[in-house]
């Protein structure tokens, strides 16, 4: 496993500025991310904060459902690949190496964001693990967990000066395919990640 620099737990950005600032952002500009960035975000996403294994998002009966990956590709001190983020430990595990953003696009109704990305957080979900502990209402629940994480992300890449943009909307078979995701593991969001293409630029 590659472990990730130890994520930072001050920033001066205020929870009510980056809510202020909260945008969606899907046009980057041409410069690379860090591997400091990308640890930060996918620790404010789903990381691990306390002895006992609680995170930073909620999850209804700890079941933690989701399972976190990010396509890396332009990320300074990271090769260019796909990656499977894991929670203890705070370190990623290889799963391929290259550039599928193309492949991604022409799953997603052609988002041009993805083209543009730096690196593209995909967030998956086992929903076995909730099913296991609250039976046919564990899938609405599965959806809780995924929204909790997604926005502490969003928030996340506010406060490092990046942007993003969640993308629901693609065809979830084609998406396990081209990443090569497990089975078990379904595709719920896409999140794009870079420096917006002009500072203070806001899209809605």
């Amino acid at each position: 496993m590659l472990s990730l620099p130890d994520p930072s737990l001050k920033s001066g950005v205020s929870v009510e500025e980056a809510l202020r600032k909260r945008r969606s952002i899907r046009e980057y500009a041409d410069r690379a991310i860090s591997i400091d960035q990308v640890s930060q975000l996918l620790w404010s996403a789903y990381g691990i904060t306390s002895p006992e294994g609680f995170r930073t998002a909620p999850s209804a009966m700890t079941a933690y459902p989701l399972e976190i990956f990010v396509l890396a590709v332009e990320v300074s001190g990271l090769a260019a690949g796909f990656y499977h983020y894991v929670p203890k430990g705070h370190g990623l595990r290889s799963r391929w190496t290259g550039d599928r953003r193309e492949e991604l696009y022409r799953c997603t109704f052609d988002q041009k964001s993805l083209r543009q990305a730096k690196a593209i957080i995909v967030f998956t979900a086992v929903y076995e693990r909730m099913r296991e502990k609250l039976g046919d209402a564990g899938d609405s629940h599965v959806h809780m967990d995924l929204g909790h994480a997604g926005q502490n992300l969003h928030l996340q890449a506010v406060a490092l000066g990046l942007g993003t943009v969640v993308i629901g909307a693609f065809r979830p078979g084609e998406v396990t395919q081209v990443l090569a995701l497990p089975e078990e593991m379904v595709p719920l969001y896409l999140m794009p990640i870079g420096y917006p293409s002009q500072p203070g630029e806001v899209h809605r």
